[in-house]
């Protein structure tokens, strides 16, 4: 109690400040578990609750307990890992893959491992905090370019020059927008300015191209890619992720990650369900074909009932509304109808832009997405 009255009543008045502006402008955050329908989360093919899935996680804990007791380079490496980053390699059509245990941890391990000094990074204005992050902790000269902008970036890489080497990073599905970047062009791209592409592709993988390897694969410029990250607590219903390039960039990142060198390694049964999972993506194409019909779907009903929404074709729907206090409001609504949806307001979005983000998943069916579009013109007015 002393220590508090005398040593922290000042920080302890600035958080208070600071908490009650948050209040004041609407952007206070409180830790609300998930209620009714579905149509927040990131579970886009329903994996995180599949029967097998969870069936065999569970036989690996039996097997190989529930934590792996060190990082990777102490005791912490298994087995099991290094067969399911092999696994996911050849998956998504790379020399070798390395496994972290967030897309954070991936974004962050790879931007600060990779780019130096004497480096240039060209990123999109909307990319994922986790990139953004990674680019601060980085010594490389950063330069935001407009989003998805073409004609921008194609003027600066050919403008900007640097000592080292230059870098582009983006996502491939943007997370808010659920827009996706012009990768085709962005590779040739590359190629000519001898840009080095990185590309996150969260919420694309286990959904686009021919095997659901995602839009790198759709788009057919893997060659041109250097590293993607791809984490697996989405469409893969797990967790983690995975960065996948050439061997001798994987070996790097082993060396020099320091958000792989110095964490704690994930349970060793996580590599059972990720395993799991990859088997039913590649054996269940419908389940990626069910999402999209669903996402064209409710697009049109939306456009129908005159519910603004920017063109698209993905999974990810976002209603910008202004306001934080109109979002808040209309997606409390939209709970106490049944719906969970959460309402998105800056730092995540820019200032004006607060929304509720529509994320689909294969659970949901059109009589569903009826009543939720009914609902949602009448709580909008």
């Amino acid at each position: 109690m002393g220590i508090e009255l005398m040593e922290f009543s000042t920080l302890k008045q600035r958080v208070y400040q600071e908490l009650s502006e948050l209040e004041k402008s609407g952007l206070r955050r409180r830790l609300n578990p998930p209620l009714g329908i579905d149509l927040s989360s990131n579970d886009y093919l329903a994996l995180s609750s599949h029967p097998f899935i969870k069936e065999n996680m569970a036989q690996a804990v039996l097997k190989s307990g529930c934590g792996s007791t060190a990082s990777r380079l102490l005791r912490g490496e298994r087995r099991e890992f290094a067969e399911v980053e092999k696994l996911f390699a050849s998956f998504k059509g790379t020399k070798s893959a390395l496994y972290f245990n967030s897309g954070y941890m991936a974004n962050i391990g790879v931007i600060t491992s990779f780019l130096n000094a004497d480096d240039l990074v060209f990123s999109d204005q909307f990319n994922h905090a986790s990139l953004i992050d990674g680019l601060r902790l980085s010594r490389a000269k950063k330069i935001i370019f407009p989003h998805c902008n073409l004609k921008a970036l194609k003027e600066l890489l050919e403008k900007e020059t640097c000592l080292g080497q230059k870098f582009l990073v983006t996502e491939s599905l943007f997370s808010m927008d659920g827009d996706q970047a012009p990768l085709k062009e962005y590779a040739e791209l590359c190629e000519k300015t001898n840009t080095a592409l990185i590309v996150d592709e969260a919420h694309a993988i286990g959904i686009y191209g021919p095997y659901g390897t995602g839009l790198i694969e759709e788009t057919a410029i893997g060659d041109s890619v250097f590293l993607s990250i791809n984490p697996a607590g989405k469409a893969l219903g797990v967790s983690g992720a995975f960065v996948a390039g050439p061997d001798w960039a994987i070996d790097y990142l082993i060396q020099s990650a320091r958000s792989f060198i110095f964490s704690t390694a994930p349970p060793p049964a996580i590599a059972a369900a990720l395993e799991t999972s990859l088997t039913i993506i590649n054996k269940e194409p419908e389940r990626r074909k069910q999402l999209l019909d669903i996402a064209i779907y409710l697009r049109e009903l939306l456009i129908l009932n005159e519910i603004s929404i920017p063109a698209g074709n993905s999974q990810i729907i976002p209603v910008v509304l202004g306001s934080n206090e109109r979002a808040s409001n209309i997606a409390l609504k939209l709970q106490q109808a049944g719906f969970d949806v959460r309402a998105i307001r800056p730092p995540t979005v820019p200032v004006g832009t607060s929304r509720l983000r529509i994320s689909l998943n294969i659970n949901l069916d059109q009589n569903i997405l009826r009543e939720f579009t009914n609902t949602l013109k009448k709580v909008m007015g």
